[in-house]
């Protein structure tokens, strides 16, 4: 697992080996889909041939071990040469060749050498409950480990639901306690990405910017980063048009499931759920998500819904308004011209939209019983 911290880009073209031109390529296309300019590239390109790159730790407490699987399992770009090229991964349990006291000491002489510098990544919940004790590793506990290596962090990443907000450990009745690392460190800026596994390009992003240009990106109240979550999946949607005309799946299986109907009524999160799964996919693929393959989203990135509210239930609709980017689906009508149906139908969809919202009452919203 050690690296080299001299390690740069190669120039020579061979099987495993990126020149940089094609590194240029992919670290153009990466900016993009994340929402960065593309003037960033050369700044990325220049960071990752520089002799010494950021020092980061990773640390697993409560999780699957997901969101590292998620991560180097994406191939366009290849996340993992990607990031070996731009930063210097000194500590991972998972892909560690070292084990027991060599693999700490690697841990303590990071955290000396490169204090107040470092990237600390966190995967997974930390138990607080009796002190702690449902999660160790060499004899400390989860919440001693993730405190003391805070402490000299330069920047602090939550990566999945698991750290950002408990997740899947934290869902009731949470017998260990578990929780996210912003509740645990409450006195520093803790970037969270939540998702179930997280989006790796959505990491990627956050690392890209705080290895190129030293910063982090604009967060929202949850610190989430907003080029990601600032809008609800709903809103992008490729069934949204659906929703608009009023055409919804009555249960798995039937004509409007068959036909790519919206899945609202079978219980999809989409319209409470701030994420970019609906315009930046899994895998490289656009039906390779939870609504592409026709189950409704489950909310997890958001904490009120994640883990605690049956998939099958619905949820208040954030945004309701139609966007205007793209022309609603219209029901056929017999007997009616195409400028009047037209005309109905965006007036049907909105009305449609608007009933959906009002049949809710604010107190069957998973956010507002928080």
């Amino acid at each position: 697992m050690e690296r080299n911290p001299r390690h740069s880009v190669t120039t020579k073209s061979g099987p495993g080996q990126m020149n940089r031109r094609d590194f240029l390529k992919v670290v153009t296309a990466a900016l993009a889909s994340i929402g960065l300019s593309g003037s960033l590239a050369a700044k990325v390109v220049e960071a990752a041939t520089t002799d010494l790159k950021p020092s980061v730790i990773w640390l697993h407490f409560q999780e699957c071990t997901g969101c590292t699987e998620s991560l180097l399992r994406t191939s366009h770009p290849q996340l993992a040469e990607l990031l070996l090229d731009l930063i210097s991964l000194d500590y991972h349990e998972t892909l560690a060749a070292a084990a027991g006291y060599q693999i700490e000491k690697s841990l303590h002489d990071t955290i000396e050498q490169n204090k107040g510098k470092y990237i600390l990544v966190v995967e997974g919940a930390i138990p607080e409950k009796d002190g702690g004790i449902y999660c160790q590793i060499a004899g400390r506990t989860a919440l001693d480990i993730l405190t003391t290596t805070a402490q000299h962090a330069g920047a602090v990443i939550a990566i999945g639901s698991c750290a950002s907000f408990g997740g899947i450990p934290a869902a009731p009745p949470n017998p260990t306690g578990a929780t996210g690392v912003p509740m645990i460190l409450q006195d520093k800026t803790v970037v969270t990405i939540p998702g179930c596994p997280a989006n790796p390009y959505n990491f990627l992003g956050v690392v890209l910017q705080y290895a190129t240009l030293g910063t982090l990106p604009e967060l929202d109240e949850k610190g989430r980063p907003k080029f990601a979550y600032a809008r609800v999946i709903h809103e992008d949607c490729p069934r949204r048009p659906h929703f608009d005309a009023g055409r919804f799946a009555q249960q798995f299986g039937d004509e409007g499931h068959r036909q790519g109907y919206c899945l609202y009524k079978l219980g999809c999160k989409g319209p409470a759920t701030h994420a970019n799964c609906s315009t930046n996919h899994f895998c490289e693929e656009p039906g390779c998500w939870p609504i592409g393959i026709g189950h409704p989203c489950v909310g997890c990135t958001e904490q009120a819904l994640a883990f605690k509210v049956p998939i099958h239930e619905t949820v208040g609709i954030e945004r309701p308004t139609p966007p205007d980017t793209y022309p609603p689906i219209h029901p056929e009508g017999e007997g009616v011209s195409p400028i009047a149906t037209a005309v109905g139908g965006a007036v049907v969809g909105g009305v449609v939209g608007a009933a959906l919202i009002k049949s809710r009452s604010l107190d069957d919203d998973p956010e507002e019983k928080e």
